[in-house]
Formats: C-alpha cells, structure tokens, sequence
C-alpha cells in the first residue's frame, strides 16, 4: 500500500507579494507522494476590507479534489456568512470585542457551510471522490490575528525573536478529539480514526460523517476549526503556515530560528521558503511539503556580516568536501554528509544545522564526480513507514 515515488519530484512552485503593511512568500513540492494534494490561499485585501488579509494551507489526502475547493472557496465562504461585518461601526480601524466574536463565528459557520456544500459536488456525491483536507488559516485585521484550524497542517507566530503562539494539532489520540470519536461508536487504533484516518478533524472525508443522530461537530471525523484570537503586537516578526511534511521534521522552535536566520541572508521570501522546503526534504520528509511565510514590519532584515558568514561557511564546506573526496573518492553522497556531521562547523543555520546545507554538498560532490551515477534522492525501504496506511 506503499504511496511513494522512486525518487522525489522536487519541483517547486513559488510566489511572493506584498501589502497591508507585510510581505508574503509561500512554497510547495511534491516531494516522495505519488501526487500533490497540497494547496495554498495568499490574499492581501479583502473584498470591501482593503486592510485585511488572508493566508491558508490545505493538507488534501486520498485525493487533491476537496483541497484544491476548498483553497478556491473558504474565503469567499467566510466572508458571505451572516455574521461576517467587521467593517462596520469600526473606530480608527479597531474592531469592538463584539465584531471579534462575530468574525469567528464567521469563520466557523464558513468551515460547516463549506463542508456541508462539498458534499453536493458530483464526484463526491457519487462516491467516487473520497478526498478530505486539513486547513490552517489566518486572517490578519490591522489590530487582530484570526487564527483557525482544522487538522494537523499548522500556523506558528513569531514574536520577540521566539515561537510565541501556535496551533494545536487535531490527532485521534488527543483525549478531547478521541472521546468525540468514540461516543460517535469509532475508534482509535494505531493512532488512526478507526485504524486508518491520521487526522481526527478536517473538511471531506465523508465516509467518516456518516452516523445518524448527530450533529456535523459530533461525527468521527470533525469540519469544526479550533479558532484563536490574538492581538498584533510591535514585536511580531512572522506568521509560519505549513503542511505537516513540514511539522513532522522540524519543530516550533527549530523552524522559527531557521527562519529569522534566513531572513538576514535573503532578501526575497520566496528564497528562504524554497529553502524551508528543502532542509525538510534532506530532514526525511516523506510527505507533500507547503509553506507560507508572513512577515511584518517587526521581522529580522538582511545583515551584510550574516550574508558574509553564510558565504564563509559555504565556501568551508565546499572545501571540506573536496578534502573527504579526495581521500576516498569511493564515498556516496550521504558518507561526505556523514563525515562533515563531525567536522564541528561554526555558524549553521541555527534550526536547520547542516541538513540546510546539504545542497552546498551535494552541487560539490557532483562536481567532483561528474560522470558517476550517485542520486542522492533514491528511493528507500518504506514497508515499515506509518503512511503506508490508508491515508494522510
């Protein structure tokens, strides 16, 4: 049941923008899955609220229908409910605690209609897609951060040079989600809803919203998102939205310190989310990877002795390389990256260690060895992966 690749498809797709006060990257591969079922939203204005944004990731299994729909209409979804009016009796753009309310219940009502009109698409009211999604979002007011989710992709913020907020992940194991599951007459085996779905919330997946008598919140499989409310503050630096591909290789805190790193040697996002999505894949990602990177007027800037360090370093790798290969020209790939992992270097990118740099090792090593076949991204033994069940 194996669902991977012989080698990973690392073609990447990226963009940046920019407005409202904040810049915006995001980045996305395939990677090792037999298809992409990723999906992004990047909004910078709203309809009628010029000064609000919308960011979102969409973490599709079993099929890439429901993500790629619900990338195209959550948004448009929130903001057509009823209770959706944050324009309105606003002053200097401050919205009054009862907009606050009014703007998740939106979001949640926007999260439950979604999911209700999913199931009226032909494809998936004949059966024959079967596909859910995860989705973390966030809208930005010029005073609040909208988080949701609904699932395991998650968003973290940066503030004052640490991981000051995240997401909470929504995994059958958690004592909340597996009770839920279990009074609606599931399960939870090997950490999956009845043995096989790895996430216990997400849009789609009706198979898994099918008991009678309860409400859309109380099935095995929930459309609810988990919504947070925080206000912006002059020491925010960034808002991270990623796929599990990428949570599953690096942590909160890792990913914020690789970023504020790489956010003083590269001036354009796309590049430092490009660079998200591959320290992952070298970290081992098996899955489909996807990241959005938001940053506010608080985040780091480029740093000429930072942009000199990183030089420095490549260069000390790349020489370190042609000393290892030429002791013993017979090495693979991963036996150089071995041997440098004892070299002690100084100033690796704090988050992402040498791992960041494997690319550095890999252009020198092909260099050094142009006409010998040595793919660093061949295929390996993933009969015992947790993945190879059903889905996600």
């Amino acid at each position: 049941m194996g669902a991977f690749l012989d080698k990973p498809k690392t073609e990447k797709h990226t963009e940046e923008g920019n407005g409202n006060g904040l810049r915006f990257g995001l980045s996305s591969m395939q990677g090792w899955r037999i298809e992409m079922e990723d999906a992004h939203c990047a909004v910078v204005g709203l309809p009628q609220l010029t000064d609000w944004s919308f960011f979102a990731v969409f973490d599709g299994h079993a099929g890439a229908r429901v993500s790629a729909h619900c990338a195209e209409n959550l948004l448009n979804t929130i903001i057509q409910t009823d209770a959706f009016r944050p324009s309105s009796n606003t002053t200097n753009g401050v919205i009054s605690p009862e907009q606050i309310e009014s703007v998740k219940q939106s979001i949640r009502d926007g999260f439950l209609k979604l999911d209700e009109k999913m199931k009226r698409l032909p494809e998936v009211e004949s059966g024959e897609d079967k596909s859910g999604s995860t989705a973390v979002c966030c809208l930005i007011s010029p005073t609040h951060f909208f988080f949701a989710n609904c699932g395991d992709s998650r968003a973290v913020l940066s503030r004052g040079s640490k991981a000051f907020f995240s997401t909470q992940d929504h995994k059958p194991i958690n004592p909340t989600e597996k009770e839920r599951i279990q009074r609606a007459g599931g399960s939870v085996m090997i950490q999956r809803v009845n043995g096989s779905l790895a996430v216990s919330r997400a849009l789609g997946d009706y198979e898994y919203k099918q008991v009678e008598g309860r409400g859309p919140c109380e099935q095995l499989v929930s459309p609810e998102p988990e919504i947070t409310v925080q206000t912006r503050e002059g020491g925010d630096e960034f808002l991270v939205l990623a796929c599990d591909g990428i949570w599953d290789v690096m942590d909160n805190d890792e990913l914020c310190d690789y970023v504020r790193h790489q956010l003083t040697i590269h001036p354009d996002l796309e590049t430092v989310c490009s660079s998200i999505i591959d320290t992952s894949l070298h970290r081992g990602s098996k899955d489909n990877m996807s990241v959005v990177l938001v940053c506010f007027p608080g985040a780091p800037t480029v740093s000429e002795e930072a942009q000199q360090k990183d030089k420095e370093l490549n260069a000390l790798i790349d020489k370190k390389v042609q000393e290892i290969v030429e002791k013993n020209d017979d090495l693979t790939i991963a036996e150089v990256f071995q041997a440098i992992v004892y070299e002690d270097l100084e100033f690796l990118p704090p988050g992402g260690g040498l791992d960041a740099k494997r690319s550095i090792i890999e252009e020198t090593y092909k260099r050094l060895n142009p006409n010998k076949s040595n793919d660093p991204n061949k295929a390996e033994d993933n009969s015992d992966d947790d993945q190879n069940f059903s889905v996600n």
